[in-house]
C-alpha cells in the first residue's frame, strides 16, 4: 500500500482544499482520504510519500497533444510522449489523428493502443479522424472507431472547408453520441501561416501572414450548424478575442460547444515571434495583447472551458529553417503548468481551485472521462505540485525541445505524479 501524507489537497471535482492524508491500495484505488491515516494500521509494507508543502491534486488532461507516432517518431513517439506527459503532471492525454498514416482506420488505432499497453506510463486516449486521410471528402466510421476507444473525432491540422461535409458530420455524431474539435481556419484568410497578419513580426520575416478572420469565420460558421445540429463541438486553441466573443454568445444561445486555450496563446503575444522567430511559429498564431486579454477573460467567465497544450514536437532542424519554410507549432506538456500558474494565478486573474479545474476537472468532464476525483474507489491519478517554487526549463523528457519558454524564469514546478502506487517523477 502506498500512504501520502500531509497533503494538501486541491480537487476542484469536489472543493475539497485541505490536508489530507491518502491511503492506496495494492490495485492502485485510493481507499481512505482522513485528515490522519495511522500508517502503522495500514501494514508492515505501507509504502511511504511526504507531501508536506506540496499540494495534491487530480491528475492534469490534456486533451490534445501530437506524439508523432505512427510517422514522425523522429520528433516524438509513444514512450517520450508520455514522459512528457507525466513531467508535466498529466496522467490523461488525447493524442490528435494527423499521424502518419491518419488514424482513420482500426488498424493504426489499435497500433497505438496496444504500444501504449506494453507500458502505460500515463493513459493515452487516441482520438480519430473526421474525414478519411482528412481529405475533407468522406467521414470515417465513427460507430465503429467510438466502439474501439476513440474518444472524439478531429481532423486537427485541416479545417473542414465544406459545410454540408461539417453538417453531415455533425448530424453523425449526435447519432452516436460523439464528441467532434474543429481546428478553425478558413485558408482563404492565411496568407501565410505561423504569424499575425500585419504584426511587426510578419514584416520582420517578409510573410503577409494569418488573418484573425480566419478563425472567426468558421466558428461563426460552426456555432450555426452546432445550434441546427444539436452536435458537440469542441474549438481548438481559440486565439483572437472575437472568437471568444462568438463562442460566450454561441453559448448563451443553447449550442453544446466547448473551447480549448493553450498556455502559449495565454502568456505570449505576436512579438514573442521576434524574440523567438521559428520557436513562436503556431497554427493559430500568437496575436495581439488586446486577444490575449480577451482569452484569460473568457478561460476566467466560462466562455473558453479548458486548458490544452497542442504539444506539437518538431527537430530542432526543422525550427532552423527559414521562417517561411519551418513547421509551426510548440511543445508544451512538460511547461503548462509552470506558464499557467505564472501568468494566471501569480499574475492575480485567477485562483489556484480555478486553474485546477480548467486542467483536469472541465476538459475530463468535456470527454466524458469519470471518477477522476480524489475520493474512496477511485484510481490514483495524482499530480504533487509545488505553487511557489523558482523554475526555469533547460531540458526536457520529449524527444523535442521546440519551445519559447526554454531559459524563461517561470513560477511553479510539478513535483511528480502518482498512477496507482507508483510514484513518477524525473527531477
Amino acid at each position: 500500500m502506498l500512504l501520502i501524507y500531509t497533503a494538501h489537497i486541491m480537487d476542484p471535482y469536489t472543493g475539497l482544499d485541505g490536508l489530507r492524508d491518502i491511503l492506496i491500495d495494492d490495485n492502485g484505488v485510493i481507499v481512505q482520504v482522513e485528515k490522519h491515516i495511522d500508517w502503522a494500521s495500514a501494514g508492515p509494507d505501507v509504502k511511504l510519500l511526504d507531501a508536506k508543502s506540496m499540494t495534491v491534486t487530480p491528475g492534469f488532461v490534456d486533451t490534445h497533444v501530437h506524439f508523432r507516432d505512427p510517422g514522425q517518431t523522429e520528433k516524438e513517439d509513444l514512450q517520450t510522449g508520455m514522459r512528457a506527459a507525466a513531467a508535466g503532471g498529466y496522467t490523461t492525454v488525447v493524442c490528435m489523428a494527423n499521424t502518419h498514416p491518419v488514424c482513420d482506420n482500426l488498424q493504426t488505432l489499435s497500433y497505438i493502443q496496444d504500444t501504449v499497453a506494453k507500458d502505460p506510463l500515463v493513459n493515452v486516449l487516441q482520438a480519430c479522424a473526421v474525414t478519411q486521410e482528412l481529405a475533407g471528402r468522406k467521414l470515417t466510421d465513427f460507430a465503429a472507431l467510438k466502439a474501439a476507444g476513440a474518444p472524439s473525432f478531429t481532423d486537427d491540422g485541416a479545417p473542414l472547408g465544406d459545410a454540408a461535409l461539417v453538417m453531415q458530420a455533425m448530424e453523425t455524431a449526435v447519432q452516436n453520441d460523439v464528441l467532434l474539435s474543429f481546428h478553425e481556419e478558413a485558408p482563404e484568410f492565411v496568407l501565410s501561416p505561423g504569424v499575425n497578419f500585419g504584426s511587426a513580426a510578419a514584416q520582420k520575416f517578409g510573410v503577409p501572414g494569418a488573418k484573425p478572420i480566419a478563425e472567426e469565420v468558421m466558428i461563426a460558421r460552426d456555432i450555426a450548424l452546432a445550434l441546427r445540429s444539436g452536435a458537440r463541438v469542441v474549438f481548438q486553441h481559440v486565439s483572437s478575442a472575437l472568437s471568444v466573443s462568438l463562442i460566450r454568445a454561441g453559448k448563451q444561445l443553447g449550442a453544446k460547444i466547448y473551447a480549448e486555450v493553450t498556455p502559449h496563446h495565454l502568456a505570449l503575444t505576436e512579438d514573442a515571434v521576434l524574440e523567438h522567430g521559428a520557436l513562436a511559429r503556431m497554427n493559430p498564431p500568437l496575436r495581439t495583447e488586446a486577444d490575449r486579454q480577451a482569452l484569460i477573460a473568457g478561460l476566467k467567465d466560462g466562455a473558453i472551458d479548458m486548458i490544452a497544450t497542442d504539444h506539437a514536437p518538431h527537430t530542432a532542424a526543422e525550427k532552423s529553417k527559414p521562417f517561411a519554410d519551418a513547421p509551426s507549432g510548440i511543445i508544451g506538456l512538460e511547461t503548462a503548468f509552470s506558464v499557467c500558474n505564472t501568468v494566471l494565478v501569480k499574475a492575480g486573474r485567477m485562483t489556484r481551485m480555478q486553474l485546477l479545474a480548467r486542467m483536469s476537472k472541465n476538459p475530463a468532464e468535456i470527454y466524458g472521462l469519470r471518477n477522476k476525483s480524489i475520493e474512496p474507489g477511485h484510481k490514483a491519478e495524482l499530480a504533487i505540485l509545488d505553487w511557489d517554487a523558482d523554475k526555469v526549463y533547460t531540458t526536457y523528457q520529449s524527444k523535442s525541445s521546440n519551445t519559447p519558454f526554454t531559459g524563461k524564469p517561470l513560477r511553479g514546478m510539478v513535483h511528480s505524479i502518482v498512477m496507482g502506487q507508483r510514484e513518477i517523477r524525473f527531477r
